[in-house]
């Protein structure tokens, strides 16, 4: 690992307390970036924080953020810019999921993941990309926002509807954002994971069962698997960090709109 591709980042990540956006702030920090950890759980985000300082390469920080709240959003911004004079790189990471048949949604099932998978998106999208635009261009580079999509926005799926509805939403605010902050030389791109072994999928894969859709723990990963996949296994955080380091990285500033996919082939079907 280059220790020193990302040096002079200044990143915010959303939802890094754990899964995901956890190895993506480590990965980055490795690489010499300095990351600001937004998470409602602020003990969850320290911790990796401190694990990331003990290691001695990039700087990090945390902050307890509520990514559905502009206020939150508009703080987690200036607590990166306080911390390290500058944000260059937002990643939109924060995401949840609760599966529920067509039928069986409601109003509550509908807000919360449409308010924490895109609204969320949107906010953490604006509030970075006006301090960057107060900033001034910087001489060589974009500015970079990066948002984490989903497998959900290429192929419906009956259990988790909102979700999906969700995802397409996060690959329209990447496009839309990519044409509507082209000016400011800003650039948007994202990534779509699979089936990523975190906190959120094992809980997916219990909800699962409990709405009957599964008839015990672990059986969605390996029907996905079986009847998905190309690559005959589940990924993991570290699947994704390497993907997620190139678009952070100056090697995809000719790059924007785009949303790219590590499913391990899901998406051929």
């Amino acid at each position: 690992m280059d220790t020193n591709r990302l040096k002079g980042k200044n990143i915010l990540i959303t939802g890094a307390g754990r899964g995901m956006g956890a190895a993506n702030a480590e990965s980055f920090a490795a690489q010499g970036a300095n990351v600001c950890l937004g998470d409602l759980d602020l003990d969850a985000a320290n911790e990796v924080a401190a694990k990331i300082n003990e290691a001695g390469n990039g700087k990090a920080i945390a902050v307890r953020m509520d990514v559905t709240k502009r206020e939150d959003n508009a703080a987690a911004v200036a607590a990166t810019v306080d911390a390290f004079g500058s944000i260059n790189v937002g990643v939109f990471n924060a995401g949840l999921n609760k599966p529920r048949f067509f039928m069986d949604i409601d109003e509550d099932n509908w807000d919360l993941i449409m308010n924490v998978n895109t609204k969320a998106m949107w906010l953490g999208m604006q509030e970075t990309a006006r301090q960057m635009i107060a900033q001034g261009p910087m001489p060589d580079h974009p500015y970079k926002l990066i948002n984490v999509g989903s497998i959900a926005s290429r192929k419906p799926l009956v259990d988790v509807t909102v979700y999906c509805t969700s995802k397409y939403g996060c690959l329209a605010l990447t496009h839309c954002g990519a044409i509507g902050l082209s000016e400011h030389n800003i650039t948007v791109n994202g990534y779509a994971p699979g089936v990523v072994v975190t906190p959120l999928w094992e809980q997916l894969d219990k909800d699962l069962v409990e709405i009957g859709f599964k008839d015990h723990e672990g059986q969605a990963y390996d029907d996905i698997v079986r009847d998905a996949l190309q690559i005959k296994r589940v990924s993991y955080p570290k699947d994704i960090t390497g993907t997620a380091s190139f678009l952070v990285s100056d090697d995809s500033d000719y790059m924007t709109g785009q949303m790219i996919h590590i499913d391990g082939g899901w998406c051929i079907q």
